[in-house]
């Protein structure tokens, strides 16, 4: 595992927080909301988001209720969110 595992402090979570603004912090992970026109939308991000996540071997908490997808982001060996988190957020919001 690389550098990026380790767990960053709350200072680096907010100064990363302000490249990604329609992301927050909930339950010690990153967090975001997307709503789409329709299911087949929000189907297709899902796996373009995959596809991301795939990449970089970094994969979300996730559901899908209908047009709405909720995504958490949180790295479980480092237990809390890292780079790597902060990264794969920055690839789904490229998707937009």
């Amino acid at each position: 595992m690389n550098n990026t595992a380790t767990a960053l402090n709350h200072n680096e979570i907010e100064r990363r927080l302000a490249q990604l603004p329609l992301w927050r912090v909930e339950n010690q992970t990153l967090y975001r909301e997307f709503t789409f026109d329709t299911f087949a939308e929000a189907f297709g991000f899902m796996t373009s988001v995959a596809i991301c996540a795939q990449e970089i071997d970094h994969h979300p908490n996730w559901s899908n209720v209908y047009t709405v997808v909720k995504i958490s982001l949180s790295t479980h060996e480092a237990t809390g969110i890292t780079e790597r988190d902060f990264k794969l957020a920055a690839m789904i919001d490229s998707l937009l």
